[in-house]
């Protein structure tokens, strides 16, 4: 019979500040400490009223070489989480099945896996500096459309409210939001350096962004169905209540986005079809 390792799942190689991470003190601070997040957030509406007013005057700030730095270094974060988290969740899914990718904190995911711990705390925190995309569509003088920031408020308020319940369904959100981000963050480097890009790439892209919003809802779907039929799933009606609202609203403000871009032949706007973000 095979012999299935419960601590670390398909990775050839350990990093030791993988190894090292404090796992129990980082969720600790984050148990006590989320609410943090809403001085980040009051900055950031803060600076998008004041940043805007104070552009209605002035000329647009270019910072084109700042801005493909900024999305290289987001695209390689985002590549390199992909790479480190990935590999958990098809560990799971070969030898466990859906079910245990859905409901189950063990075998592996972040309390028996550090490297899941490392990257999974990286990508929650990683929302904070995220907030910066908006710095440049401000600077930039770009249309800030409600969806943007509106994404980048409620994911930032989830993933820092939601991490010390370590809800089993957040392997799902965490791997697919690295992955987006990986092709999102590439695609607009690319773009900030002047690169043709071909139309089909922006649209796939975006519909993997919706793609991402379905599944997201599937997850927590079938976690409602586990729980309401006397099975056990590691995470609350209040987190998938609140993850099942998030991601409602995403998909419909998703779903009329890409029909205005691409559907309603109106004339492409300065994204060129690609929402920054999702997660």
């Amino acid at each position: 019979m095979e012999t299935v390792s419960m601590s670390m799942p398909n990775y050839s190689y350990v990093f030791k500040f993988e190894e090292d991470f404090a796992e129990k003190e980082r969720r600790q601070w984050m148990s006590e400490n989320w609410y943090v997040c809403m001085y980040y957030i009051g900055a950031y509406m803060i600076f998008i009223v004041v940043g805007q007013h104070y552009m209605q005057s002035r000329p647009r700030f270019e910072l084109r070489n700042t801005l493909a730095l900024w999305n290289f270094f987001l695209a390689v974060f985002s590549i390199i989480g992909t790479m480190r988290t990935v590999p958990e969740m098809l560990f799971v899914l070969r030898h466990f099945g859906l079910h245990h990718s859905c409901c189950v904190a063990g075998p592996s995911f972040v309390q028996n896996n550090t490297v899941s711990a490392f990257w999974s705390y990286l990508f929650t925190m990683s929302k904070v500096p995220e907030l910066g995309d908006t710095v440049f569509i401000v600077l930039r003088k770009q249309p800030l459309i409600f969806l943007h920031w509106y994404h980048h408020v409620t994911v930032l308020i989830f993933t820092w409210y939601s991490y010390s319940d370590y809800i089993t369904t957040a392997r799902w959100f965490v791997n697919m939001n690295y992955t987006v981000h990986s092709m999102m963050y590439s695609y607009y480097a690319f773009k900030a350096l002047r690169y043709r890009v071909p139309r089909w790439i922006s649209v796939t892209i975006t519909a993997c962004q919706l793609a991402q919003m379905v599944v997201g809802c599937l997850v927590n779907f079938y976690a409602i169905h586990v729980k309401s039929n006397g099975g056990e799933c590691d995470v609350s009606y209040l987190m998938i209540n609140l993850a099942l609202i998030m991601y409602f609203s995403y998909f419909a403000l998703f779903t009329n986005f890409f029909y205005n871009s691409y559907i309603a032949k109106k004339p492409r706007s300065a994204t060129n079809g690609v929402v920054k973000k999702l997660e």
